[in-house]
């Protein structure tokens, strides 16, 4: 009999850290080798010497049960719990847990810059001295900046985070570093200093070549130390102000967001950082931020709650490439977000360029799609032997071209270093499907390279913006895929800081950079994503305090529609972007899309009021719970009277526009769903099963299908490798999910438009619903306390697997299929944790906890046939089998007419093949006749 253990316990949101930045963290705990069905009864809970139980099963995000933390107090807290059959576990291991927040009017520093620099967004070294005269028990670093700064503590780096403090809604919120510094320092003179740059503060944001600053123009540092000396003296020093020094003359001349970074490492100041430099030529640091009008505001900074910018994945080189140019290419055979980091032995003055792009055009670099972004790092080289990396600036790239290499380049000094949030994977999925996999794996590489302190469009061109709209579709993909509660949560206080500018309006990009539009644009599915995210953490992470914190925010955005909007519960008449990337828009214009744009944004305001309405009844107030469901239900009601038509056709004969109809529940008339989910499918086949929706219906087309039993059309919409499909990329090499269905098309040039990014993680919204769906497990209750194991088994798949981290602990479903067409499912289910088991052709079942199998029949569907060209396209298109035929046998015999046959044929069932082959000469046509007979 094994004995249930304490597998982990957590403190709040982070699992990297036992900082937290409130007095009273929330606790999370799993148990590990526990019996089968497996249930908590009670928890002991131990802070230190007090000791408190606590009955029931609540085990994630468990309230603080003891006295508010205090800052500079360490505590050592632990778990005991008992299962409602008596057995219990030991005592946790002690998870050590401290706030990190100061005390209200305890923060001091002064932001402080370059008094008199030369160039904007001008980089600096700072630094200043301070004398610790006794022993002490601990020393706190607190810093924070407009712009990003790498502090030393005497000469050594207090941290490996990158980029920090990150980007957030600069006058608003600003967070700071907690950072113990203790085996930093001793008795006597010691240096606190740190390089900045400006970064996010001092970009440029607009379109056009119009882009300009929007925060400030110089970047500022800020800084206090908190010491604790032995006798119990607590004191504040070191604080940015007056005693702070400043030169420009560090390494880094030049660094920017879009721009890349120069170094010059001849002017490294040996020893600049620590005791005993000679700073007499250094200039006092000018007081006080350089803002531009509007951003004079500098708010007291709140301690950090999202994990940090770091390093991750380190790729090595995986071919060298001579452009026609003759220029030396890179490529790592990985499109990522981060940094190249060299090697390299020259003679000081030698000047190393890389430029960054993500594919290449004709054998060079495509830099069209970079637009104003020159991505571009600049290295200055000192004699003997230099390790070179980026700062300050992070690249979107596969492809590097060097110039000025010395010597002869040698692969092994190179690589490529992936750099954002360090969010901690939590799931992870397989098949019989390699390109499957390889689609799923291409969505957390795009996750990895879009999350750099914010959710972002794309890590290389002239954007790099937190899109609420892009966020809102990907944010259930990125919960299962990451652990982004935290980093969610931290965006979405801006989010609502931006929004309390507005009138409940949220604007585009969070944070807001481009305040020009931010007033006269109110986007449906932009703005949603105040109702959907908080919504999404508490589904997948059990988290109601996110949607607490953020209901003044959802109440505020759906209260500036309805004002909009009017009584008629209609959202229309009214600038919007739609189904945005529609495959059927042309290049230079991604809005044209197939369902009307007052379809998208009714559709989104009755999701909205609903969500309202249960985050209300979630906090305890039923009138207003009442109030916004009765507000969701007209708006329903609208949506149906304006844009359905009785016989269940949508005024827009378009899938998004029924995908929304049948996810959102707009339409709950069972017999009309039904209707409305054929007429979805036969859309789908109409195109060849090819997609033909943008970055609102791609998120839920899946789902709209499987809810209406048209699984085998969402198997070939899943499994289609012909363009605009999901494999289609992966056909053509792609290692990250694209921004448009054909960003690079099939003759291998790039997408005329000019928004065209390799690397943007909207259109891997599907992955959220190949673990659901296809593999069968997702949350049945908040937070993964009841599973629902329902695998829905793809004739094209022999089997699929998702494995996900739930906040209960590990559960699992692998399901196989033998010749017999027998499938078994296998399922992990952690404890203190039950699963609802739907399984095809089986009644539905409640399990516990512990390890499970079923089996049951799941014949493929039958072949089609026989076929001829007097088949119907229905029939052929319906077949992959004598579809793959008669494309191959076109390809072969009319190579001319291939490409319009493919994607111009309206597949239905109502005509003839040979009426698509009216152009055909006809011994071909005989011909392919006998191929398809032979079938």
């Amino acid at each position: 009999m094994t004995v249930p253990t304490i597998a982990r316990l957590t403190a709040e949101l982070r699992t990297d850290t036992g900082v937290v930045a409130v007095a009273t963290p929330r606790l999370t705990w799993t148990v590990a080798d526990a019996a089968e069905d497996w249930r908590q009864e009670s928890v002991d809970l131990r802070c230190d010497d007090a000791e408190i139980t606590v009955g029931g099963a609540d085990s994630v995000l468990v309230p603080w049960p003891f006295a508010p933390l205090t800052l500079g107090r360490r505590h050592g807290v632990q778990v005991r719990v008992r299962s409602v059959d008596g057995a219990q576990t030991e005592w946790s291991e002690p998870l050590i847990v401290e706030c990190g927040a100061l005390a209200p009017g305890e923060w001091v520093a002064q932001p402080i810059g370059l008094a008199a620099p030369t160039v904007d967004a001008q980089p600096v070294l700072l630094r200043t001295s301070f004398v610790l005269d006794r022993p002490i028990r601990r020393v706190t670093l607190f810093w924070t900046a407009l712009g990003v700064a790498e502090p030393e503590v005497n000469g050594q780096s207090v941290s490996d985070d990158v980029l920090s403090p990150g980007w957030t809604s600069y006058r608003d919120r600003l967070v700071h570093e907690t950072v113990d510094i203790t085996d930093l320092v001793g008795t006597g003179q010691n240096v606190l200093a740190a390089t900045l740059a400006g970064c996010w503060y001092t970009e440029k944001y607009g379109y056009y070549g119009q882009a300009k600053r929007v925060f400030g123009d110089q970047p500022s540092f800020l800084a206090q130390l908190r010491v604790e000396y032995t006798d119990d003296e607590v004191v504040t020093v070191a604080a940015t102000g007056a005693s702070w020094w400043t030169s420009a003359e560090g390494p880094v001349v030049s660094s920017g967001l879009y721009a890349g970074e120069h170094q010059d490492l001849r002017r490294h100041h040996t020893g600049w950082s620590a005791p005993g430099y000679d700073a007499s030529s250094w200039a006092p640091a000018r007081i006080g931020a350089n803002a531009l009008p509007g951003y004079e505001n500098v708010p007291v900074p709140q301690a950090r709650i999202s994990p940090p910018i770091r390093r991750g994945a380190r790729v090595p080189v995986a071919a060298v490439l001579t452009a026609p140019s003759g220029a030396t290419i890179v490529d790592f055979g990985q499109n990522l977000g981060g940094r190249v980091r060299m090697r390299v032995t020259g003679a000081a003055g030698d000047r190393i360029v890389v430029r960054h792009a993500e594919v290449l055009d004709g054998g060079e670099l495509a830099l069209r799609p970079l637009r104003f972004a020159e991505q571009k790092a600049t290295f200055d080289l000192v004699d003997g032997e230099n390790l070179l990396e980026s700062r300050f600036s992070s690249y979107g790239f596969r492809y590097v071209q060097i110039d000025g290499w010395p010597g002869e380049l040698d692969p092994a000094d190179i690589e490529a270093v992936a750099v954002h949030s360090d969010l901690p994977r939590r799931a992870w999925f397989d098949s019989s499907h390699p390109m499957l996999d390889r689609m799923h794996e291409n969505v957390l590489w795009t996750l990895r390279a879009d999350t750099l302190s914010i959710p972002m469009d794309c890590p290389q061109r002239d954007e790099r913006m937190g899109f609420t709209g892009d966020l809102q579709l990907f944010a259930p993909s990125m919960t299962t895929l990451v652990d982004a509660d935290a980093f969610l949560s931290s965006w979405l206080r801006d989010l609502a800081a931006e929004q309390r500018r507005l009138d409940g309006n949220v604007p585009m990009m969070v944070p807001e950079c481009l305040p020009h539009l931010a007033d006269a644009l109110r986007f449906a599915e932009y703005g949603d994503a105040a109702t959907v995210v908080p919504s999404v953490l508490y589904d997948r992470y059990g988290d109601a305090g996110v949607v607490g914190d953020q209901l003044p925010s959802m109440i505020a955005w759906v209260e500036s529609v309805l004002a909009v909007a009017g009584d008629s519960g209609v959202w229309q008449g009214t600038p919007q972007l739609g189904d945005w990337l529609d495959p059927d828009a042309p290049p230079e214009d991604p809005g044209r899309t197939k369902v009307d744009h007052d379809i998208v944004a009714t559709a989104y305001l009755a999701k909205s009021l609903q969500l309202v309405a249960r985050a209300c009844a979630m906090v305890g107030d039923d009138e207003q719970s009442h109030h916004y469901a009765a507000l969701h239900e007209r708006t329903r009601r609208a949506f149906c009277d304006t844009f359905v038509t009785p016989a269940g056709r949508m005024m827009s004969d378009a899938p998004t526009g029924y995908a929304l109809a049948l996810v959102f529940d707009l339409v709950t008339d069972p017999p009309q769903r039904q209707r409305m989910g054929d007429r979805l499918a036969e859309l789908i086949r109409r195109s060849g099963y090819r997609i033909s929706t943008g970055f609102v219906g791609t998120a839920i087309i899946g789902d709209a299908l499987s809810a209406t039993g048209q699984m085998a059309a969402a198997e070939r919409l899943l499994l289609q490798t012909q363009c605009p499909s999901w494999l289609y990329p992966v056909t053509m090499g792609a290692t990250t999910i694209w921004e448009r269905w054909d960003s690079l098309r099939p003759d291998g040039t790039i997408n005329p438009g000019e928004m065209t990014s390799f690397n943007h993680y909207t259109f891997g919204s599907i992955v959220d619903w190949m673990h659901r769906t296809v593999a069968g497990l997702a949350p049945a209750a908040p937070g993964y306390r009841q599973l629902r194991i329902a695998p829905r088994p793809l004739d094209g798949l022999d089997h699929a697997r998702s494995r996900q981290l739930t906040p209960y602990g590990l559960a699992e479903v692998h399901w196989t299929r033998d010749a017999q067409d027998t499938v078994t499912v296998r399922a992990t289910v952690p404890a203190n944790v039950t699963a609802l088991v739907e399984l095809p052709g089986c009644a539905a079942v409640t399990v516990g906890s512990g390890e499970h199998s079923w089996q049951f029949a799941a014949p493929k569907r039958p072949a089609g046939g026989p076929f001829s060209l007097r088949s119907t396209l229905g029939d052929i298109i319906d077949d992959p089998r004598a579809y793959s035929c008669l494309m191959t046998a076109v390809t072969e015999l009319v190579p001319e007419r291939a490409e319009a046959i493919s994607s111009d044929t309206v597949w239905v069932s109502t005509y003839p093949l040979v009426r698509a082959l009216k152009f055909v000469p006809g011994p071909i046509l005989q011909q392919i006749d006998d191929r398809l007979q032979k079938l």
